[in-house]
């Protein structure tokens, strides 16, 4: 019998650990069988903060017009928006 486990030593034949555990991804409770190698929550916290960051100068240049400028712009042309126009007729 193969014998699969959480957080049981050389009790077992082989074990499965979380990668949000092993990753430190949680924030609270941290099961006991997992070593944290790295500390992920302080930087998907520090990646949510750059999130609202870029949103907020997005609404901003949209709202002052900043963007989009001609340049962000896709033009089509006459002939095809023509043709486009009559389909749709």
């Amino acid at each position: 019998m193969l014998m699969l486990s959480m957080g049981a030593g050389t009790g077992c034949d082989a074990q499965y650990l979380f990668a949000d555990d092993v990753l430190g991804a949680n924030k609270g409770h941290v099961p006991r069988h997992a070593k944290i190698y790295r500390n992920f929550a302080v930087e998907y916290d520090r990646l949510q903060q750059e999130r609202i960051a870029a949103f907020s100068e997005f609404v901003a240049d949209v709202k002052t017009g900043a963007y989009p400028t001609k340049t962000h712009l896709v033009g089509i042309e006459p002939a095809e928006l023509e043709a486009f126009l009559t389909s749709m007729a």
